[in-house]
């Protein structure tokens, strides 16, 4: 359920029961961290989520929590993969007397010998004493026989033997997996019923900033639409999350901090644009605090320097007690996304428990030269295939953190550490692809 700020009565949130840390911060807390040791920080307080189960028309989408193993070998029988005529393969006469007919779903007591046939159907067990089946479109039938026509048939053809597909106790679909078309399939196939699936995250997002108007309305002198709550709202949703709250706050501490302890007593994760980088209204940074442990606010990255990563211990209303997340993401727009799509989608897979959700690196070369600074650097950028195989890699024109259309046609992010010279164009570099690179003939 999505419910905007205006309709949640902003200031009379119920204080949660939120555990209130200490003010004193990490000696090192406003230190630029590497990327990779933001994730690796992010991901070592990720909890994992409990388990539901759920039918199998709500599974789509979901990540599934346990194995499914066959539980006897698939297929069970041996089975005519066409439609056509069971037979003994090396029984030289093209004409065979039909015996029955052996349809898929059920089983005849009819023995095949030579001089004799079963009209079969896809699907449908092979009767005993047939090897072979020869597919309707290689006969023609004369009354009660049928003439088979063409090339002898061969032992075992069209047929699909017992456990071809799967042997018992076999892992069709290992526990992480995103349940797609051909994992619920197989899910399915293994009667694998309620399904067992990890909750969804709850996740909250707030943008803060009294500059910030709703996209219907026209904004006066200094303030802007507010888009960021949006694009991470569909950022999140993409990664499977449950989002519960979705709103704008005022920069007014009071409200502001009765809003955040409300979220974060009641969701998973917690994410914040704006309001975490130097300024006197920076409110989230000045908050958090008093709500929850700070672990870190400044990552050696361009765009998104600005990034504040928390956790909070609240009562689990099963029992006991559980981590909720906070992420406090700068507020321009760039800056924003990259943080989600760099940390936040991490932690929302780990959660989950899938497997391979990692994005695909590849190398690439340049089509063009791009500067380097003193940070990481992750310019968006389009990334072709060539003919012969070959990847190479141009930016999406202007790289400024407030221009979200720079996210747009990417494919890729480029990643650059830093360094004292520019990249070059022709130099090789390395791309974190987001999609699959565009084909160039």
């Amino acid at each position: 359920m999505l419910v905007p700020v205006a309709d949640e009565g902003l200031g009379k949130h119920p204080v949660g029961n939120v555990s209130r840390p200490g003010r004193t911060l990490p000696a090192d807390i406003d230190d630029q961290r590497s990327p990779e040791d933001v994730l690796a920080t992010v991901l070592g307080f990720a909890p994992s989520l409990s388990v539901e189960y759920v039918t199998l028309h709500r599974a789509p989408g979901r990540t599934l929590a346990a194995p499914a193993v066959a539980p006897e070998d698939q297929p069970p029988f041996t089975a005519a993969t066409m439609d056509g005529f069971a037979v003994v393969a090396d029984d030289g006469s093209p004409w065979r007397e039909i015996l029955a007919d052996q349809m898929a779903g059920h089983v005849i007591d009819v023995q095949v010998t030579p001089g004799t046939a079963v009209r079969i159907t896809t699907g449908a067990p092979i009767p005993p004493g047939a090897n072979a089946v020869v597919p309707v479109e290689d006969t023609e039938i004369s009354e009660e026989h049928v003439i088979i026509e063409g090339e002898p048939a061969r032992s075992g053809q069209y047929i699909r033997p017992t456990g071809a597909d799967a042997r018992r106790g076999d892992v069709l679909v290992p526990a992480g997996s995103l349940l797609g078309p051909a994992e619920l399939g197989l899910v399915a196939s293994v009667g694998l019923v309620p399904v067992p699936v990890s909750r969804l995250p709850r996740v909250t997002i707030i943008s803060t900033g009294d500059e910030l108007v709703e996209p219907g309305t026209a904004p006066r002198p200094g303030q802007i639409r507010d888009s960021n709550r949006f694009s991470l709202l569909a950022a999140a949703l993409a990664e499977g999350a449950d989002v519960r709250w979705v709103g704008h706050a005022p920069d007014d501490a009071a409200p502001l901090g009765s809003l955040l302890r409300d979220r974060i007593s009641a969701d998973d994760i917690v994410i914040t644009s704006g309001g975490v980088s130097m300024g006197e209204r920076d409110l989230v940074k000045a908050l958090l605090p008093g709500l929850a442990t700070v672990h870190l606010r400044r990552v050696a990255m361009k765009p998104g320097k600005p990034f504040t990563f928390a956790t909070a211990t609240v009562p689990d209303p099963g029992g006991g007690h559980r981590t909720t997340l906070i992420f406090g993401l700068p507020g321009n727009p760039v800056s924003a996304l990259a943080g989600f799509e760099l940390f936040i989608r991490p932690a929302i897979a780990t959660m989950l428990g899938r497997v391979d959700w990692e994005r695909p690196r590849v190398r690439v070369t340049l089509g063009q030269a791009i500067p380097s600074g003193d940070r990481t650097d992750y310019p968006r950028a389009v990334v072709s295939v060539h003919p012969d195989g070959s990847l190479t890699a141009v930016t999406t024109g202007g790289q400024g953190s407030s221009r979200l259309a720079s996210w747009l046609g990417a494919n890729a992010l480029l990643v650059l550490p830093p360094r004292d010279r520019a990249y070059e164009a022709g130099e090789r570099v390395e791309a974190l692809l987001l999609a699959v690179p565009r084909q160039v003939a």
